[in-house]
């Protein structure tokens, strides 16, 4: 079955190029576009789509307030923040629901590969992240939920939070991916978060002593 992404930016060089480089890299999409925020809600008022690829700065923007504007209408959608703004402005909005983070100036391959993640995998972020996190990440005393977590979900939480995908967690782990996907949700149940971010800062701050 075939994948709807929403291109949703205001830029027609952005759009024009962005269509390209999937439709030429990944297979069974169909791409629409809208130019504004009030048309990205119109959009997905009326269909359902598997990824948004959303520009911050279009006009009618409500900055991160878009992020659970758009996921109470539509919660299944994966969204993908496009834009120019450096780690500390993308985190921000993948804190409040967002899957992922995608540079602008991103080469061509990363584009196709940001987009076949969340696509697969659910999420997408950068090294760039995971470095950001690490140089403001802070001591912590708090009691360390990562002791919740089993041996086996302990290793697909650490995968995860080096930007694993599920095939490379079934290749390193030798499960199956549906298997992996129950793992996933046990997870983040157990972790009390529904983001990626929140997974690498917890990893950062709790799991010194946890093998």
């Amino acid at each position: 079955m075939s994948k709807k992404i929403l291109i949703a930016d205001d830029h027609d060089i952005v759009v024009t190029g962005t269509s390209l480089i999937l439709e030429a890299h990944i297979k069974d999409i169909l791409i629409d576009t809208a130019r504004n925020y009030p048309q990205v809600i119109e959009k997905i008022g009326r269909q359902e789509y598997d990824l948004i690829i959303l520009d911050i700065n279009m006009p009618g923007s409500k900055n991160q307030k878009m992020i659970p504007e758009i996921k109470q209408m539509s919660p299944r959608v994966k969204i993908l923040i496009f834009s120019a703004h450096d780690e500390a402005v993308a985190l921000q909005y993948m804190q409040e629901g967002a899957d992922g983070y995608l540079n602008k100036l991103s080469r061509i391959e990363e584009i196709s590969e940001a987009v076949e993640k969340v696509l697969c995998d659910g999420y997408y972020y950068p090294a760039g992240i995971t470095r950001y996190l690490l140089k403001t990440n802070a001591e912590s005393s708090q009691p360390s939920p990562v002791e919740k977590l089993s041996a086996r979900e302990y290793q697909i939480f650490s995968l995860m939070t080096r930007g694993e995908g599920n095939l490379e967690i079934s290749n390193i782990l030798n499960i199956q991916m549906p298997t992996i996907s129950t793992y996933k949700k046990r997870i983040y149940t157990k972790l009390g978060t529904t983001n990626i971010v929140d997974l690498i800062r917890m990893h950062e701050k709790f799991s010194g002593g946890k093998t």
